[in-house]
């Protein structure tokens, strides 16, 4: 969880730079989209890796559900199908 939150914040840090340098004209637009899918691609896999996490007992089974009920939450996202029924399957649920 710490990982992800970590890629979060550097998403959120690297599309502000990268903003300020597309603004300024320092970059073109395919360089800028380019950079801001990398760290898209780092926090999905940070997201996926909380996911596909096998909770060792029924705290850290707790404890997954609820960082990601927060996450979906504060982002409005979803998940698909597959995540879904992995951390169903994984919780005991």
């Amino acid at each position: 969880m710490d990982r992800h939150i970590a890629a979060q914040l550097a998403t959120a840090d690297a599309v502000r730079v990268w903003d300020e340098r597309r603004a300024a004209g320092e970059v073109t637009s395919v360089v800028y989209v380019n950079e801001l899918l990398d760290v898209a691609r780092a926090e999905e896999a940070s997201k996926l890796a909380i996911v596909n996490y096998r909770p060792r007992d029924d705290r850290e089974s707790r404890l997954k559900l609820t960082y990601m009920s927060a996450y979906l939450i504060a982002t409005r996202g979803t998940l698909i199908a597959s995540e879904m029924n992995s951390i169903l399957e994984q919780g005991g649920y």
